[in-house]
């Protein structure tokens, strides 16, 4: 005689859904820190602020805090989360894009191509203010990144080919910058401020348009979560899969100029934000790039915010640049990740 055994009630669902439910509360619980960060940001600076006096800033032209909270702390926090934003996203890209998880947006030559423009504009036009620099330091990076692209040769680009000419671009470019920095002492003295990495110009940067630009841009890099997904699968599977590898580069190369452009151009080389806030998100969320991304994005936001409000209490009533501070914090904290764990798969 034969015996039925009884079907056990499939939890798959349930456990599919608890995944996705966790990813979304955590992405709330990420909007909330950026929130609190946002209004630290405010707060604190080479004078502190109650809240109430926040609030009084943001809503009475006619207080004492008015000018410090709405044409310096304000701009400079509205800079500080686009630019975490967009280096955290466009690592995350990157990564994705190249399959090598130790990728960042340096790889394209952005951050060479940034400095060689300003070098540029420093040593041949005498451009001296910050505001007069921003445009050429987002064409320097436009230009390395389309550069790297085709002497990796375009059409048949591959991950391997994209990291060979991205090496091949960053040496060449720091080696011109290296040249004019010795050629001429003023010009050493605005790259070495700008080479730190900053957001103390963020009054006198153009905010909006970067934030409108960053936006944008962050919108198409969002969309090209599911293609993304699956050229993980390798080239030939994604073509199977209706999605053109070669399309998918060119498109993922153009997001992430315009996202590590911008930010690069307006606060410096900062390092560290797009190669190790990616790792950070996939221990949590899996290889899944519809979460990545915009977790990346969420948390290079908030990474860079704290690094800056950290470099403002830490040397009171100096500040250590932000740039510094990512640099002290996301090294050693990636060299952990390594040591200590297994690196989350891409």
């Amino acid at each position: 005689m034969t015996t039925v055994s009884p079907v056990a009630p499939a939890p798959a669902a349930t456990d599919g859904a608890r995944p996705t439910s966790r990813r979304a509360w955590g992405l709330l619980v990420l909007a909330g820190v950026i929130a609190v960060l946002a209004v630290l940001s405010i707060a604190v600076g080479s004078r502190a602020m109650g809240l109430g006096e926040v609030w009084t800033g943001l809503t009475d032209p006619a207080s004492d805090a008015h000018t410090v909270v709405t044409q310096m702390r304000l701009p400079r926090t509205a800079l500080g989360l686009a630019a975490g934003a967009a280096l955290g996203l466009a690592g995350a890209l990157m990564q994705a894009m190249t399959r090598n998880p130790l990728a960042d947006p340096g790889l394209l030559g952005v951050n060479t191509g940034a400095a060689a423009a300003v070098v540029t504009a420093a040593y041949f036009f005498g451009f001296a203010s910050f505001t007069q620099t921003i445009g050429f330091a987002f064409a320097g990076a436009a230009i390395a990144a389309v550069g790297c692209y085709l002497i990796a040769g375009a059409a048949s680009a591959t991950p391997a080919r994209l990291a060979l000419a991205g090496a091949a671009v960053t040496a060449a470019g720091y080696a011109y910058v290296s040249a004019v920095q010795i050629l001429d002492a003023a010009t050493l003295e605005q790259m070495r401020f700008w080479s730190v990495g900053s957001l103390v110009n963020a009054p006198t940067t153009p905010v909006l348009p970067v934030v409108i630009l960053i936006a944008v841009a962050a919108i198409a890099g969002l969309v090209l979560a599911r293609p993304l997904n699956a050229l993980a699968l390798g080239d030939a599977t994604a073509t199977g899969l209706g999605v053109d590898p070669r399309v998918l580069r060119v498109a993922g190369i153009a997001a992430i100029t315009v996202l590590a452009g911008t930010a690069t151009a307006v606060c410096g080389p900062i390092v560290f934000v797009g190669l190790v806030v990616p790792h950070v998100v996939r221990a949590f969320t899996g290889p899944d790039q519809n979460w990545v991304l915009p977790y990346s994005a969420l948390t290079g936001a908030a990474f860079l915010l704290a690094a800056d409000v950290l470099g403002r209490v830490i040397a009171r009533p100096a500040e250590v640049q932000v740039g510094i501070v990512c640099a002290v914090a996301g090294g050693p904290f990636f060299l952990y990740l390594i040591s200590r764990r297994r690196v989350a798969s891409l």
